[in-house]
């Protein structure tokens, strides 16, 4: 069984046990998250919604807080003299899906 669901504006397909980089969200370790923004089930038949699927919940698991890697852009305009570095670190929020209930 699988589900997609929507969060911070990204689609995710996951499936229970799996372990997930989310956006930062505001909550503790062990503190558990219904998400209801889920845009399809796969439970042996695909039900697809319009735009969610009723009734069915994701439940996730908050397991720890952290930043990716550094992500550096660098832009130079030849023969300009002009240079821009700059770098980007996404925090993320690590879950782990406990259930999908369809």
């Amino acid at each position: 069984m699988y589900a997609i669901i929507k969060n911070g504006g990204k689609q995710y397909k996951v499936q229970e046990g799996d372990y997930l980089n989310v956006d930062r969200l505001d909550a503790q370790p062990k503190e558990k998250i219904v998400v209801t923004e889920v845009l399809a089930v796969n439970n042996g038949e695909l039900k697809v919604g319009a735009p969610f699927v009723n009734g069915a919940t994701v439940e996730l698991e908050v397991v720890t807080e952290g930043k990716d890697k550094k992500v550096i852009t660098f832009k130079k305009r030849r023969r300009k003299d002009s240079k821009v570095k700059r770098g980007f670190r996404r925090q993320y929020t690590r879950v782990k899906v406990v259930s999908i209930k369809a």
